[in-house]
């Protein structure tokens, strides 16, 4: 699910929340009620008993700090060895020599790596403005929200919120933005969701970076911020974790940083919280 895009949706209208619309029947100008989403179901993994131990149980601000403490046990790596890093967590499960593009879909060669037209680069998926942590070592460099990107699909995102409507972005089919805001395609709007709220959980403002938090604005700028929430938690509950994004959690956990995103392992922990 987090590497193809089907089908071709409908015109956007911004507060429209479902990920495709039921019909492609929608007169311009009519006003349509927002839909929602039931909560992500519970679920249980193998590191509920191990990992995951004393947060089984918990709610709200307590669950948070919680698992604050648990993803805090991490191994960091520098902004350069993210490249390699991102050729193992990201490589295209149907082409070894390839990595899939975040916003795009697209399978793109390792090699292409770089800042010109054609290559692929870091995409901070949380803006590295919001909380003007950059690029060094710590959350500028956590691969649990660095992602594969077009050169130029990566900077029509900029450092812009999360939030429905827009106009399409060229070169990312099913993505669209406008002045404040960035939809990325239906089938990683979960996973950007779950990469924003790992942040927040992950910084708390107790190791001398910014406490970042979600909220429900897209004019953030450089405060350490992100939004819009309440788009953020229906992307959650409408696109649940993909077999892709279930090993990128694995690979991280297992050969990078030691600590997991719980939200792939416990998408119903984003409505305990939130």
């Amino acid at each position: 699910m987090s590497i193809a895009q089907t089908g071709r949706r409908s015109r956007r209208i911004r507060g429209w929340r479902p990920l495709a619309l039921a019909t492609s029947a929608v007169l311009v100008g009519l006003a349509l009620p927002a839909a929602t989403a039931s909560p992500a179901a519970a679920t249980t993994t193998a590191y509920d008993d191990t990992y995951y131990e004393d947060a089984i149980g918990k709610t709200g601000p307590a669950l948070k700090d919680s698992l604050h403490t648990i993803i805090s046990d991490q191994t960091s790596i520098s902004y350069s060895a993210v490249w390699n890093a991102l050729k193992v967590t990201d490589q295209d499960p149907n082409n070894s020599g390839n990595v899939i593009l975040l916003y795009s879909g697209k399978s793109r060669s390792k090699s292409l790596n770089g800042g010109d037209t054609g290559d692929w680069n870091r995409e901070h998926v949380w803006a590295k403005s919001h909380g003007d942590f950059g690029t060094a070592t710590g959350p500028g460099t956590d691969l649990h929200h660095l992602r594969p990107e077009d050169v130029q699909v990566n900077s029509i995102r900029g450092n812009k919120d999360f939030d429905n409507g827009g106009s399409p972005v060229s070169g990312a089919s099913g993505s669209y933005t406008d002045s404040n805001s960035f939809e990325p395609r239906d089938a990683v709007k979960g996973d950007v969701a779950r990469m924003i709220l790992y942040m927040a959980v992950r910084y708390e403002g107790d190791d001398n970076w910014a406490d970042l938090e979600p909220n429900d604005s897209v004019t953030n700028g450089t405060a350490p911020y992100h939004g819009r929430l309440s788009v953020l938690k229906q992307w959650n509950d409408e696109d649940p974790p993909s077999a892709f994004e279930e090993k990128r959690n694995e690979v991280i956990y297992d050969s990078y940083q030691g600590n997991r995103n719980p939200f792939i392992d416990h998408p119903e922990w984003v409505e305990a919280i939130w």
